[in-house]
């Protein structure tokens, strides 16, 4: 503690002064509100709710909300709030973590805040790190809020959407963060704003907050789809192009970076794949696959453009000439290359919509969180969340003895220690809970314990239900539980009859975890509520902690003292070293999550852009405006990229124009280059511009101002779907391959982010231009319906392959003996099938 600690008292103790005028005021209410009715304090509830709707805050309400539940709680569940637990209550009601150890209700706490903030009528949702704790929660904490007249809901893995959105409609949801992550992104790729199960993020109260946003934020999470389909039809429309004739079939622009189909290349088309009008919004994917195919074939060129390199294309920086590793042109480019190339199409699955913890849980309201260790990691919560740390004082003091570690030279006397401690402790009835860093670790200490005779049980994280009913069985007489270190957490270990005086629940670590918040919960799981218990970490030299981190001076002192396999040091200086090695490899933690978070920001910018433009859409906005501004936007490009004031091509300038135009919204032959010769650059955007909005008005005429709207609707979700999705999958390959590149003085994430951003304004012009293109080649045959891009096959946790598949029918493919879709006769297995396993 620093000397202007000694004096003023730490952070926490200061600002825990600061909230006991409060705790004073909910205990003031105690005898009014045990004075009360069950009907008045119901009751209670209503006339708070009109308080707020008459513009008292919720911090007017608090001490009368708080003082509510305490008074209910105590009539439904049998259990009031110790004075620790008001402050704790308000901590979190104040956005913040409340620190508070193992055994001191956090569960309970947490009622007081979601009581308060329920009553804004905006949802809050307490978030849990497994299905069985928000199960457990919902049903216990239920009873309290129900007979407050407030609903509750959890969200499951196996509900189905209208069971979610039925949860989500309560006043409070529990759930895990992947459940509610999932629900957020899914939300983001539906059609029809009725499919959307969650309200607005508003309060969320995140439990071992710890483990939520700092151990599992590097992973992000993933909803995946299935692509097979395309990289098919790269090929068959690979093979399709090279058939055609230039001039007769398709004309190059190169000043666009462009080929177009010339009215005899779409009928071509039309006879190839069977249909009737190639323009037609329904061939919009088909259109997608010819185009790029057409692009690979004609525009790009080998060894200057891109390279073939181990049987992968690899793009070739136009300005230095060297090789970006990882870096895939966007929009299907790559892919129609691979084909061309006859190298492997990549992308047989496809991410969908992705999304990192940090990201997700910022976008929150209010944001707060309790666990017993967050003190260590505080700089990240501030500097990540925005949140601080306030420790909350035990109800109780704690008893529990920590003992110095103890130092083995081997693993294996190590390992010998720990048996021969557990075995004479077993022999009192005192428990004892021994806490590993790892199953394997868990299960060597298991067949040494089998061979010694001592009944003992194994958990390790497995399956969440029966991992609770052990560990609450733990501090009984007699009783040895081998646990891994996280297994277990959130359920209380209530020490048995007569254990007390045996000393309590003794907790031995088999060695140290790389972080010191780890092995402060596993500490903190003997000693609850004033309890007596015992702590001791055993270590050895091997270990991966001490092997990697740890000094070289520590070794020597082991050397020098001569220490045989069974012998043991006990050193301040050896703690002191263990600690050092932890702070190493924490902040070394730190520094790869927030190096992620550099990365993520980027697409969470993009994220945002993004689902509001989806937003707009499934609202049912008016999309009039933004579509004549996309309208305004292409044609002005489009004139801008074309015209470059040289005036020996300028004829040809125009003809490209022309045909550029024709190919975009405007029928053939309706502008002759003689008409814009005589024009300047901004006269012939003007005359673009007008004609494109008198067609655009037709248009409306012809299928009424309802269904325009809708057709602009449709087109836009399904240009910005189909973009966003490749636009992920080429981040992703950005962010692989950034790392692989020698920038000698940049930083991987200031590339990233300067290369992330130009391919996200290329996507975004790519949508202008599809989208608008669409909207003039669109028939008005039939009812224009809304689809999905892709299908969801499964959603996991960063690589997670063992998380539940949703099963999914597949697309149809095109059947081996069938006839190919190119058109060219053969049968699909003697054609563009050959490559397709």
């Amino acid at each position: 503690m620093g000397f202007f600690d000694k004096i003023f008292g730490s952070y926490s103790e200061r600002e825990v002064k600061r909230i006991q005028p409060i705790a004073d005021k909910i205990e003031a209410l105690d005898s009014q509100m045990q004075s009360l009715s069950d009907d008045e304090l119901k009751g209670k509830t209503l006339e708070l709710k009109e308080r707020l709707q008459k513009g008292e805050t919720l911090d007017d309400i608090l001490p009368e909300a708080f003082a509510v539940v305490r008074e209910a709680s105590s009539r439904v569940l049998g259990m009031k709030h110790y004075r620790v637990q008001l402050i704790g209550g308000i901590v979190l009601h104040q956005g913040r973590i409340a620190e508070m150890k193992t055994g001191e209700g956090k569960t309970l706490v947490a009622t007081l805040p979601a009581y308060l903030n329920a009553l804004s009528e905006k949802g809050v949702h307490i978030v849990t790190v497994n299905d069985y704790l928000a199960k457990r929660d919902k049903e216990w904490m239920g009873k309290l809020y129900e007979f407050l007249g407030l609903t509750t809901g959890v969200i499951l893995h196996d509900l189905n959407n209208d069971e979610r959105r039925a949860a989500y409609a309560a006043d409070i949801t529990y759930g895990t963060n992947n459940e509610f992550g999932f629900d957020y992104l899914r939300d983001n790729m539906v059609i029809y704003k009725e499919e959307m199960v969650q309200r607005e993020l508003n309060f969320a109260i995140v439990d071992e907050v710890d483990s939520i946003l700092i151990d599992e934020a590097r992973t992000p999470l993933i909803i995946s789809g299935a692509g097979e389909k395309s990289t098919d039809f790269y090929k068959i429309a690979d093979f399709f192009v090279k058939r055609l004739k230039p001039e007769e079939h398709f004309t190059i622009d190169e000043k666009a970076h462009a080929v177009m189909l010339t009215d005899e290349g779409v009928e071509e088309a039309e006879k190839a794949f069977g249909i009737e009008n190639y323009a037609d919004t329904e061939n919009m994917e088909l259109q997608h696959y010819v185009t790029q195919a057409l692009k690979a074939n004609y525009i790009m060129r080998k060894d200057k453009d891109y390279m073939v390199k181990d049987g992968e294309v690899i793009i070739v920086d136009e300005f230095t000439g060297r090789l970006m590793e990882g870096r895939r042109y966007s929009d299907g480019l790559h892919q129609a290359i691979e084909a061309k190339e006859g190298v492997k199409v990549e992308r047989e699955s496809k991410t969908l919509a992705t999304i990192t913890f940090q990201n997700y849980f910022r976008m929150y309201k209010k944001l707060s969180g309790m666990t017993g260790t967050a003190l260590t990691e505080e700089n990240e919560f501030r500097e990540i969340y925005g949140l601080d740390v306030i420790v909350v004082p035990t109800h109780r003091p704690v008893q529990r003895i920590d003992e110095s570690d103890v130092v083995y030279k081997t693993e294996k006397g190590k390992f010998n220690a720990i048996v021969e401690e557990i075995a004479e402790t077993h022999k009192t009835g005192q428990p004892v809970l021994v806490g590993t860093t790892s199953i394997e670790k868990s299960e060597i200490l298991s067949s040494l314990l089998k061979k010694k005779g001592v009944p003992h049980q194994v958990l390790n994280a497995k399956y969440h239900e029966q991992e609770a009913e052990i560990v609450t069985h733990a501090g009984e007489k007699g009783m040895v539980t081998i646990a891994t270190n996280m297994a277990g957490r959130g359920t209380d270990i209530k020490l048995g009859e007569g254990v007390l005086e045996l000393g309590g629940l003794k907790i031995l670590g088999t060695e140290r975890h790389e972080s010191r918040r780890i092995d402060n919960q596993l500490r903190g799981r003997s000693g609850r509520q004033g309890d007596a218990g015992l702590s001791r970490f055993y270590i050895s030299l091997e270990d991966d902690l001490m092997r990697i981190f740890g000094s070289e001076r520590l070794q020597g002192l082991v050397e020098k003292l001569g220490l045989g396999d069974d012998e043991a040091i006990e050193s301040k200086m050896v703690s002191k070293s263990i600690e050092n090695a932890q702070k190493k490899v924490e902040g070394n933690n730190f520094d790869i999550r927030k190096n992620l978070l550099g990365y993520d920001d980027v697409m969470n910018l993009q994220r945002e852009v993004i689902y509001k433009q989806r937003a707009e859409v499934l609202q049912g906005e008016n999309l009039e405006e933004e579509i004549k501004s996309m309208i305004k936007d292409v044609i002005y490009e489009g004139v801008t990229s074309h015209i470059s004031g040289e005036e020996e091509n300028f004829t040809e300038e125009l003809e490209n124009l022309i045909k550029y135009m024709e190919d975009i919204f405007m029928p053939h032959n309706t502008v002759t280059v003689k008409e814009l010769e005589t024009l300047s650059d901004e006269e012939i955007k003007e005359k673009f511009l007008n004609m494109a909005l008198d067609i655009y008005s037709k248009r409306e005429e012809e299928f009424g101002s309802e269904q325009m709207r809708e057709i602009e609707r449709v087109i836009l979700l399904r240009v910005v779907d189909t973009k966003w999705m490749d636009h992920i999958d080429n981040m992703d390959h950005l962010k692989q391959g950034i790392g692989l590149r020698a920038y000698k003085q940049q930083d991987p994430v200031q590339a990233y982010q300067f290369e992330g951003s130009n391919m996200f304004d290329e996507m975004i012009h790519t949508i202008k231009v599809e989208t608008v293109k669409y909207l003039f080649h669109v028939q008005a045959e039939r009812k224009p319906e809304r689809e999905r891009v892709v299908k969801e096959t499964s959603a996991n946790h960063g690589g997670d392959d063992s998380a539940k598949r949703t099963p999914v029918k597949k697309e149809h493919r095109v059947g081996r003996n069938e006839p190919c879709p190119c058109g060219s006769g053969k049968k699909y297995k003697n054609c563009c099938g050959r490559e397709v396993v």
